[in-house]
């Protein structure tokens, strides 16, 4: 009983410094404008300018390439993306774009990549878009040529609509974009602490003690109190947008800006309290004055209430599961021998990077929580090959998704599409870990 104790309690310190380090500045900056940038495309962008070239008669110069870029103007995720593959399949969409769409869908997902690229790095965030576009093309290209006889049904108006999206909505888009970018870009004129500012506040040392228990900077726990007010506040004014704008509402979006602002400055403590403001203190604030002048400018009351619901809608369902896990995979990494990941996957093989593909397949995680646990997987001694294999393999293929699939497309194309995407994530991230020995 003596033993089990310490033993829980570096399990529950191990998570707890997991979800800090997830809740840290630039993870946040990351998050908050991914978010919002995914209910924009769910609310504003028209799933007709995506899915009216999907059909049969297109081109496949036009048909493959706008199924790879649908699953990123579609901000689908890996919950989402087998009923719309399925409808826009059954309605007429072509094989080949159809199963181009199911593949890329996923792993484009802009939370993902924005969410992979700050807390594991760019250069796989980066692998996984290019990679992941290239193969999806060449399985749609494959599973076309041998099932030829799959775009036998007839396309509808899903893919003969034309609606036009306003400037205004792609200005907010890019705003929305750039955003994103100011948060996560790691360059220089960005990171850089251009000035401070000296608060004179004598910390009291009894609050630096506790902090200092808890894993906690002042900013951080500046940060994490502020996400309890938003999530209160979001609650009341968010859930009934659709009906009404409330005070409430107004209230929600003041706390994301001031939380926005909070995690942009470098936060000290030393006898007083010392501010760093870096480009992206400078940036983020101007790039919010920008984005609320061409919301309320170029957006219909409507659109705003849309946008804000789908982006309540995707907090509520990806960000309570993100959360818990972190938390596990910070407790998992106390639980793994790191012993294990380095002799299975510490080097650039074939069988590592297929061992990676299975970690995917039998350790299927929600949307976003394949990121902590690859985090996880490479602190452990994880090579970043068969680290891609992995993030390439977890959002196309588990056992649940694999049986829905095989119900959708029937047995034999769902073997050859399950062994194709195995095939091709081994080998993408094969490609991956040789590539980076070159550069």
């Amino acid at each position: 009983m003596n033993s089990i104790v310490p033993f829980v309690a570096r399990l529950m310190e191990s998570g707890w410094v997991s979800l800090l380090d997830y809740l840290a500045a630039h993870v946040l900056l990351c998050l908050v404008p991914a978010f919002f940038i995914a209910g924009a495309l769910s609310a504003l962008i028209p799933k007709e300018t995506v899915t009216r070239y999907l059909g049969p008669r297109a081109p496949k110069v036009v048909s493959y390439p706008a199924a790879a870029l649908g699953g990123f103007l579609l901000a689908v995720c890996s919950c989402t993306i087998l009923p719309l593959f399925a409808g826009i399949w059954k309605r007429g969409a072509g094989l080949g774009p159809a199963i181009t769409f199911l593949f890329v869908g996923p792993a484009v997902n802009i939370l993902a990549i924005a969410y992979t690229g700050a807390a594991i790095g760019m250069d796989i965030a980066l692998a996984r878009i290019i990679l992941s576009i290239a193969f999806g093309i060449v399985i749609g290209l494959i599973m076309a040529t041998v099932f030829h006889n799959g775009d036998a049904i007839p396309e509808d108006n899903l893919f003969t609509a034309q609606v036009k999206v306003r400037p205004a909505i792609w200005a907010f888009f890019v705003l929305l974009v750039a955003m994103l970018i100011a948060g996560t870009l790691q360059v220089n004129w960005l990171t850089n602490i251009w000035f401070t500012v000296n608060l004179a506040w004598d910390v009291p040392p009894s609050l630096l003690g506790l902090l200092d228990e808890l894993h906690l900077t002042i900013q951080g726990l500046l940060i994490i109190s502020m996400l309890i007010m938003v999530a209160s506040a979001a609650y009341v004014g968010l859930r009934n947008i659709l009906e009404k704008v409330s005070g409430w509402t107004w209230v929600t979006l003041a706390l994301v800006v001031v939380t926005m602002l909070i995690a942009t400055p470098v936060i000290h403590a030393a006898g007083s309290i010392v501010i760093g403001f870096t480009g992206r203190s400078i940036l983020i604030p101007l790039l919010l004055v920008a984005l609320s002048f061409t919301a309320i400018k170029g957006l219909q009351r409507a659109e705003l209430q849309s946008w804000l619901w789908e982006t309540w809608r995707f907090v509520q369902q990806i960000f309570p599961l993100l959360v818990v896990g972190v938390f596990i995979a910070g407790m998992v990494k106390v639980l793994i021998p790191q012993e294990w990941i380095r002799t299975l996957a510490g080097r650039n093989t074939l069988w590592a990077n297929l061992i990676g593909v299975a970690f995917g397949i039998f350790m299927y995680f929600p949307t976003l929580v394949e990121v902590p646990i690859a985090r996880m997987f490479l602190d452990l001694g994880m090579h970043r090959g068969p680290l891609l294999a992995y993030l390439l393999a977890d959002p196309e293929l588990s056992v649940q998704s694999i049986l829905v699939t095989s119900r959708i497309l029937g047995r034999k194309r769902t073997v050859l599409y399950v062994a194709l995407t195995a095939l091709f994530s081994t080998l993408a991230g094969y490609l991956f870990g040789l590539a980076l020995l070159v550069i």
